[in-house]
């Protein structure tokens, strides 16, 4: 038995080494690394060069920047010639996703090596575990190494190393991009395993990106106009209740989650994620929130992200089990 466990494992590894040697190979998916590289280089060249402007204009700016997560703002601030690292993380990172992911399965089938690796004496499910366990690692490699590539240019250029809480901000930041990018990817891995032809696994996942990304915030405005309609509303109460109606629709996309967790992360004197009464806000202490507070704001985001992660997961395993996989 424990032999048979072995050698099971060592097909494993085997599997995932192929299916991440085949990633890094890819054109496909050199490209889309290059330009997310690309992207959050320029992305930081903006910020540093907005927190050095700010920094030289006053003598006491890096001590008081020292107290002030400066650090972090690394990875939120932006001059406007270019967008944040967050911004270009939440806008290129489902791209990643959905491009590791829209062809696992259905292009294996097309091109008949599905049925030669089912051949194989390996479990089946090994296909589909090796093949996100592969993308996943990708993932993890990258924005681990941008984030401290990150870090590591700007202790060289600004000269204030970050503090633990900044450090330790920062990989949960990391963490929670990957888990963020996950879910695109088992979207993909989904529909790659639901359609025959990769084109249109890569029209779908790309569909619910836009429709995440565009349309849905729409929609949610435009039904938020009859639910905060001033006439309607009977109380404070009431106003609160509505409010958080509209709130807890728009937490149903992915992308807000993914953007209320990094904004609370990154920004510690975020200190609520919802509306406030004045009594609640009456006494309150201005000040940045700890990590453990932080992390309290936004486990349920991060739940929800896992969440819906696992779903897709689940569907696209269940679904690849239960397919008839025949030899061309």
């Amino acid at each position: 038995m424990r032999s048979n466990n072995n050698d099971n494992l060592q097909a494993f590894k085997a599997l995932v080494r192929k299916e991440f040697t085949d990633y890094m190979t890819s054109w496909r998916i050199i490209i889309m690394l290059a330009l997310i590289v690309l992207t959050c280089v320029g992305s930081l060249y903006t910020a540093i060069t907005s927190i050095q402007d700010a920094i030289d204009a006053n003598e006491e700016a890096k001590e008081i920047a020292k107290s002030s997560f400066l650090f972090l703002k690394l990875f939120t601030i932006s001059d406007g010639t270019l967008p944040s690292f967050i911004t270009f993380v939440s806008f290129l990172g489902p791209l990643l996703g959905i491009a590791l992911g829209f062809d696992a399965i259905n292009s294996e089938r097309n091109k008949g090596t599905l049925s030669r690796l089912m051949a194989q004496p390996i479990p089946r499910d090994y296909v589909l575990n090796a093949k996100f366990t592969a993308a996943l690692l990708l993932n993890t490699v990258l924005f681990v190494a941008l984030g401290f590539m990150v870090m590591a240019l700007g202790i060289l250029i600004l000269g204030i190393p970050p503090t633990g809480e900044e450090f330790l901000r920062i990989l949960c930041f990391l963490v929670l991009c990957i888990a963020y990018i996950a879910f695109w990817l088992n979207l993909g891995i989904l529909f790659s395993v639901r359609f025959k032809q990769p084109a249109t696994s890569a029209l779908a996942a790309i569909a619910v990106w836009i429709f995440f990304n565009i349309f849905y915030q729409m929609i949610v405005e435009l039904l938020s106009k009859s639910i905060l309609n001033p006439e309607n509303i009977t109380s404070t109460v009431d106003a609160i209740s509505r409010q958080g109606v509209v709130l807890n629709l728009m937490r149903l996309s992915p992308n807000y989650l993914f953007t209320e967790s990094t904004t609370t992360l990154l920004s510690p004197s975020v200190r609520s994620l919802g509306p406030l009464t004045v009594e609640q806000t009456t006494g309150a202490i201005a000040g940045p929130l700890p990590l453990s507070q932080s992390l309290m704001l936004i486990w349920p985001q991060l739940t929800g992200l896992i969440a819906a992660t696992l779903i897709c997961f689940a569907i696209s395993y269940l679904l690849f089990m239960r397919q008839e996989i025949r030899s061309k």
